[in-house]
This record gives structure tokens, sequence and C-alpha cells, in this order.
């Protein structure tokens, strides 16, 4: 009898623990997945929206990336963020999700037009269904202050891109200084004349031996006059093999030579996807600080 009661006690006190842990199983998955929901409950929240251009008659797609505190502050700082050649308006949340995560981080609003295949981003002289210089710092600005809760002058406002959203970062913001007080480049077509034959230049510019004029408006290097020194923030990065590279270094020595601040970035890395992921960071750090007025 004795050692029936102490076997049926055993029993017992293997039950309870089997069923304290179980219990303690269920309370670590119930925390794990009501954490989970935490996050997603406030991470940053990504849509696509129609925004229709009157200069070119269409709508164009485009993708706004709030950040989680949207419904808790009265307005917000927009980077917009331009794609490159044969890309779109989800080229960089689909192929550089880290940006929902910077969205977060510094506490702004991304918007991301598509420019077509190869606009450039300038008002095309021989194409008028190509007006993405009137569409991107005209209508789209417009459009973003009246429906999201922006800060409406260009203390709030960045424009960057990567290869031809490149060029535009710094096109547009170097022609619209009015519109945004910084912009950038990553991997940016910063000077197009020595590159006539390529990414539908010459559809939107004329062939560069017709039309000389054309290409000299029209490349961020013929743009530095209108700068005026230390009122536009600017920011270029470049990888060193990457084919945009010796373009990159002539615009920062003539940006030195005129004595226009600037920051260049220059490390290993050629024109891809790996190297603008990581160059987003450091581009989103630079215009977090512009924006919090260091």
């Amino acid at each position: 009898m004795f050692f029936s009661k102490k076997n049926k006690i055993h029993d017992q006190i293997f039950i309870f623990e089997e069923n304290n842990l179980s219990m303690i199983k269920r309370f670590i998955f119930s925390s794990l997945f009501l954490i989970g929901f935490l996050v997603m409950l406030q991470a940053s929240i990504v849509d696509t929206v129609k925004v229709f251009s009157l200069s070119m008659q269409k709508e164009i797609k485009t993708v706004v990336i709030t950040p989680d505190s949207y419904s808790q502050k009265s307005e917000f700082p927009v980077l917009y963020l331009l794609h490159g050649y044969g890309d779109n308006y989800s080229g960089w949340v689909n192929k550089a999700p880290v940006v929902k995560e910077l969205v977060d981080l510094h506490d702004m609003i991304i918007v991301c037009p598509d420019g077509a295949y190869g606009s450039w981003y300038f008002d095309s002289p021989v194409d008028p269904k190509f007006k993405f210089e009137t569409f991107v710092s005209k209508e789209l600005v417009d459009w973003v202050d009246k429906n999201y809760k922006t800060i409406k002058n260009r203390e709030g406002r960045a424009i960057t891109g990567l290869s031809m959203g490149g060029h535009g970062g710094l096109y547009l913001g170097f022609r619209h200084q009015n519109i945004y007080g910084a912009c950038g480049s990553m991997s940016g077509g910063v000077d197009i004349r020595p590159f006539p034959s390529n990414w539908d230049l010459a559809k939107r510019l004329g062939s560069q031996r017709e039309y000389p004029d054309n290409w000299e408006k029209n490349t961020v290097m013929n743009q530095l006059h209108l700068l005026t020194p230390n009122s536009t923030k600017i920011i270029i990065d470049c990888g060193t093999g990457d084919f945009f590279y010796d373009v990159n270094v002539k615009l920062h020595k003539e940006l030195l030579y005129r004595n226009i601040p600037h920051d260049f970035i220059s490390r290993p890395g050629v024109h891809n996807w790996e190297y603008w992921a990581n160059a987003i960071k450091y581009q989103m750090l630079f215009f977090s600080e512009f924006f919090r007025g260091k």
C-alpha cells in the first residue's frame, strides 16, 4: 500500500509538471504571437495610389510609405525617391524593402512615383507625352501635400534616386530649390552627354548630333550655375566599380571648384541593388538630419 501510494503521488506530481510545461509553452506561444501582431500593427504602411497628371493627361502610379507614427503627429517630412531606367514605382519597396524600416526609423514619408521607361525626369523637348519634371516637382508635390500630413515647405522636402533616378534627384533638386531643401543621387547618371546611344535618351532629347542644345540643357552637370552655396543640402554616392563613377567624380570636383558644399561618398561597389540597398541608409540619415535642422 505504501509503495502504491507513493507511486500515485509521483504520478500526480509528474502530471502536474507536465501540465505546467504545457501551460508555459502556450503562454510563450501566445506572447510571441501577440508581440508579432503588435509589431505588424506598428509597421510602416505601403500604399499604391494613382495621381492624375494634367500635363500628360494620364494617371501615374505612385507608392507612398507612411511611418507607424503617422496617426500620432500632425505633419511629416517627405522624401521623394526615384527609380532607375527600366524599373517602376514599386522598384524600391520590392527590391530594397529596408526602406520600409527606414521610414519608421527616421519618421518620414517616402513617395516613389513611376518615372516611366526612360523619362530621365525632365520635360522632353521632343515628346510631349513625357513631362516628368512638371509631374514630380509640381503636380505630385501638390497632390501629396493635399492628401497627406506633410511639412509644406522646402525644409520638409528632399529628393533622391538611383541611376536614372539619381540624375532626376539632382536635376530636379537643383532646378527647384524652392520646392526641395535637400537632394541626392545614388549611382546617378549625372552627366548624360557621354552616353548618346543609351537608355532611351535620344528618344527624349532627339539625337545628340541633331539636337546638341537639348543635351546641354538637360544634364545635371550644366545645372550647377543655378545653385546658391549653402542653400541646398546635397549628397552624392557612387561605387568605384560603377560605369557612372567617372562622371560622378567629375561632378564632385566641379562642385568643389565652385565652393558648393556637399557630401560625396565613394566606396567599392557596382551598379546593383546590393549597393543601393546600402546607399539608401546613408542617404536617409543625411536627409533625416536635414529635416531636424542639423
